[in-house]
């Protein structure tokens, strides 16, 4: 079974300093990187929004970041956000230590004015697909293992959307950080457990 490593939106915005800095985002780094020489296949993600984005805070008066506002599509509620990784913009840039070279394909989300997506196989509306499952099946992967940022949302969509795609899915937790809000890293493992998604180390595939 051929298996492919997703590298979950590890950009400037989501480290240290960045607009919407995930704690210790930036550690998972050289993690993700000493994991990167193990796996034949390398898929990058990146957070890649339009200026003025549906899912910003500051285009919803009287909102402010980390309000919810519901939504027509998929799980009826939106969680707005600061202003972040706009299309061409530093903070949209990967980390400037993380390995990018190595990678096949680059997925490129949240580009839809009206609509967010956390993962990388499937829009927040549950319809629109970026098309990656489809990559993936053409070259043979039906393992997945996932690492990167955050755990509880971009990552965690994706490794929920690749099990009900059909691949089997590993998501690396050292080389992972989440964002932390109320119980959602809870409530992340939860859905996991119940999906079938499997809580992996980087030592599992480093010898």
């Amino acid at each position: 079974m051929t298996t492919a490593l997703l590298i979950i939106d590890v950009q400037n915005d989501f480290c240290a300093g960045g607009a919407l800095a995930v704690p210790e985002g930036e550690a998972v780094v050289p993690a993700i990187n000493a994991l990167i020489p193990h796996f034949p296949h390398i898929v990058l993600t990146q957070d890649w929004h339009p200026p003025k984005h549906f899912s910003f805070a500051s285009q919803h008066p009287g909102k402010k970041p980390f309000d919810t506002i519901a939504v027509p599509y998929g799980d009826k509620k939106q969680t707005l956000w600061p202003d972040h990784c706009v299309q061409g913009s530093h903070g949209a840039a990967f980390h400037p230590d993380l390995n990018t070279e190595s990678a096949q394909l680059l997925i490129r989300k949240g580009t839809s004015p009206t609509i967010d997506s956390y993962s990388a196989f499937v829009e927040n509306d549950k319809t629109t697909t970026t098309g990656l499952a489809g990559y993936l099946r053409g070259i043979g992967v039906a393992d997945v293992v996932i690492a990167g940022l955050a755990t509880d949302y971009c990552v965690g969509y994706s490794a929920l959307d690749a099990r009900a795609l059909g691949f089997s899915c590993r998501v690396v937790m050292d080389a992972c950080r989440g964002i932390g809000m109320a119980d959602s890293l809870a409530r992340m493992k939860a859905a996991w457990q119940k999906a079938g998604v499997v809580l992996a180390e980087s030592g599992d595939f480093i010898s």
